[in-house]
Parts: C-alpha cells; structure tokens; sequence
C-alpha cells in the first residue's frame, strides 16, 4: 500500500533572480486586494475629511505653488494657466514620490509578516504602486474638473492634442520608475538603515531637478547650464509629455523612449536586488 500526498500549495526557491511567479501572484490576488485597501485606508482612517483629502492635498501645494513660484518668483508657465501647469505636474509627481517612499520600506516595515507567513513577496511592493495609481486617478479627475472649468469658462485656449493617448504610457514609465527605484532602496535599507532618512529627503531634492515648477524650455533659456542634466532626467521628459499632451506643445518621442528604457532597466534591476535581497534579508533586518 503507497500513501501518496497531494499539497495544494508547493514552496520552492527561485532559480532565478528574474523570476517573476505571475501564476502564484495570481493565486494570492485576494491577499493583493487586502493590502491594496489597507493601503487606502489606514491613511485616512479616523480623520475628519477622510478621503477628501486625496483633494486637498494637490489644491493646497498647487496654491503654494501659484503664489510662490508663479506671483512672487514670476516663473514662467509658458502662457499656460499656473494653476494647471502647477498641477498637472503635481499630480504625476506625487504619485512618483509616494510609489518611491512607500515602497522604498518594504523589507523592514514588513518584517514581522515577512518571518511568520509565506506570500510572493512582491506582493508588497506590489501593493503600494497599485494603490497609489488609485490615487493618481483621483487627483487626476480632479485635474480634469478644473480643465473643464477652463474651457468652459474661456478663461484660456488649451490645445488638446492626440498625444493625450500618450498618457497611460506615462503612467506606466513613472510606475516602473517608483517601483525599481523604490525596491532597490528597500533592499538596501535591510543592511544599511540609515537610508531610510535620506529617501524622503532626496525625492524633495529630485523634485527641484524635475519640470514640476518649471518647464524645460523655460530652463534652456534662462539656465542653459543646467538644460541637459534636468532634461536627461529620466522624469523629465515624462512631466513635461504629460503637461504638453493635456495644455498642448509638441512632445518629445526619442526622450519618452529614452525614460521608458531607463524605467525598465531600473525595474529588473529592482527586481533582482529584490529576489536576492528577499533570501537573506529576515537575518539582517
């Protein structure tokens, strides 16, 4: 007589610092969805305005922006209306930041699920890309709303274009970039903690590198110096696509494809330093 056992789940290692189980990430997709809302709502869980905030928080640094950068630093918005110029870049930027910072802590926030239960770690990151594009897609009607109001109002002449198709594949190149960079810090904050306070630190700097509060044909006029470092920022070009193809201006193609390039190698080596970081990472953190 044989005793033959079936198990429903079979835990191996990966052969492959590549190895992406998109099958077993499927099966825990219930568990994908649970961190996906825990994420949305553990932010603005017990506060006042609860989800309002998802709103006031762009109003609030597009204000800032207005009277900062537009009024008192007289800026150039390129003839574009600040509030939307500030804005649009806003929005994107956000969610680059946010996808960076949240998931730049994966390993060592996480640590005590990490050592007591089993789940597909990229799950994690994961996770915190996904639930803030839903953010993203919020604030981005937001953006919209005011649009409209601009249009209607003819308070501007805004050239919506065709590049607006473009938009989904912006979004995509700024969630690669988040979540390469972003797992390529956790897995480095394993050994080295003190990282972890310089992150949220360099992405304030890297803003002030990026078109959010300028354009970049602003900065090649009047700061030529500093035009080629900003613009081969591979953010860069993203912003100032996403801004032309919603307030019009001929967008750049050779430099959409050089930031998607470098998103995606950013994004397999995230991935790798993440699969090896994740063997060995319950012993350091």
């Amino acid at each position: 007589m044989t005793n033959t056992e079936e198990w429903d789940i079979e835990i191996s290692p990966k052969t492959s610092l590549f190895q992406i189980d998109f099958k077993e990430i499927w099966r825990f997709r219930d568990l994908l969805s649970l961190f996906i809302k825990r994420e949305i709502v553990s932010v603005y869980k017990q506060t006042i305005l609860g989800p309002i905030w998802f709103f006031i928080q762009p109003i609030l640094t597009t204000l800032v922006f207005t009277v900062v950068f537009g009024n008192i630093a007289q800026i150039s918005t390129d003839g574009q209306p600040k509030i939307l110029f500030y804005l649009s870049g806003i929005v994107l930027w956000t969610y680059f930041s946010e996808a960076i910072t949240s998931t730049s802590t994966t390993f060592t926030a996480n640590a005590a699920i990490f050592g007591k239960v089993y789940f597909p770690r990229i799950i994690m990151p994961l996770s915190k890309v996904i639930s803030n594009l839903l953010k993203l897609c919020i604030q981005f009607l937001l953006l919209i709303f005011i649009y409209g109001y601009f249009i209607i109002t003819h308070k501007t002449t805004l050239n919506l274009n065709y590049n607006i198709i473009l938009l989904p594949f912006l979004v995509l190149i700024i969630m690669n970039l988040g979540m390469g960079i972003g797992m390529i810090v956790s897995s480095l904050t394993t050994k080295y903690k003190d990282l972890t306070f310089l992150v949220t630190f360099g992405v304030q700097l890297l803003m002030y590198a990026s078109p959010v509060i300028y354009s970049l044909a602003t900065l090649q006029k009047n700061k030529p110096q500093y035009y080629s470092f900003i613009a081969y920022n591979p953010i860069s070009p993203v912003i100032e696509a996403f801004r032309k193809s919603l307030l019009g201006g001929v967008v750049d193609y050779g430099m959409i494809l050089y930031s998607f390039i470098v998103s995606v190698v950013l994004l397999f080596t995230g991935l790798i330093v993440f699969n090896a970081t994740d063997k060995t990472f319950i012993d350091t953190v």
